[in-house]
């Protein structure tokens, strides 16, 4: 059986993000919510050069919020709109329906909001849902272990319009016990898609740990393995790394520097 899916937010990531779905064999994409009506009633699959009929588009205005979702189930919504995407679907999680969201920046309200509505369904969160920004968190934690003593900084670049410090640089600073604003520094230039660089600073050494999205198919890959993933979990809110099996606190080994 195909994991049916429905998705929030239709921009420049979100048709990336579709299209990674509607070429996986193991999904199926029932419909769109976008913020704006601009191609409402077609279909995802049609304007992305497929030949099926998926992924129909509803605008957020007109959907009916108290039976869309039990007209329309899905087994999964993958959220990549805005943070008030949370408010669209505090409904959907009546119904079981699972929630990956991907959302970069929530302010404390909605994700409080998230954080409640895991009491009634799966939820996995996380502000960067590729698979090797998680490989770059979990192996910062290690070496930061290894050596706590190195000056860590972080180094964020983006496209030339995005305005905010990246959601992701916020949590890999969290995750480091890092000054959010001292310890990270944004570049805006051109196109860069995203760019997370975690330096190590030694007295006779640099260590850089580096990850870059090379275009943002990326992001649907990890937006559709957390998918599949939260399938067989329980009630309750996860994350990228457990999904991934590098959840810092569960089987680690320790790794210690020879004095």
């Amino acid at each position: 059986m195909k994991i049916k899916v429905g998705m929030f937010g239709f921009g420049k990531t979100g048709t990336f993000v579709a299209k990674e779905i509607l070429k996986d064999p193991e999904c199926e994409l029932k419909w769109i919510i976008r913020k704006s009506k601009k191609n409402e009633g077609e279909y995802a699959s049609h304007l992305l050069g497929f030949d099926q009929k998926e992924g129909k588009i509803f605008s957020s205005q007109s959907i009916q919020k108290g039976t869309f979702y039990k007209d329309h189930f899905v087994d999964v919504i993958i959220d990549f709109s805005s943070m008030g995407g949370v408010e669209l679907y505090k409904n959907a999680v009546k119904y079981g329906i699972r929630i990956v969201s991907a959302i970069s920046n929530y302010d404390e309200i909605h994700l409080e909001l998230l954080k409640k509505l895991s009491q009634y369904t799966a939820i996995l969160y996380s502000p960067n849902i590729t698979l090797g920004i998680n490989f770059l968190i979990k192996a910062s934690r290690e070496f930061q272990e290894m050596i706590p003593n190195a000056d860590t900084e972080i180094i964020e670049e983006h496209f030339k319009d995005k305005k905010d410090v990246s959601g992701t640089a916020l949590r890999i600073a969290k995750s480091l016990n890092l000054d959010p604003e001292k310890q990270i520094s944004s570049i805006r230039a051109g196109g860069i898609i995203g760019k997370h660089e975690v330096v190590f600073g030694l007295p006779n050494e640099t260590i850089r740990i580096v990850h870059e999205s090379i275009n943002k198919n990326a992001f649907g890959q990890g937006a559709i393995y957390a998918a599949k993933w939260l399938m067989a979990k329980e009630i309750g809110l996860y994350t990228m790394e457990e999904a991934l099996e590098i959840d810092h606190q569960k089987d680690r080994k320790d790794f210690k520097i020879a004095k």
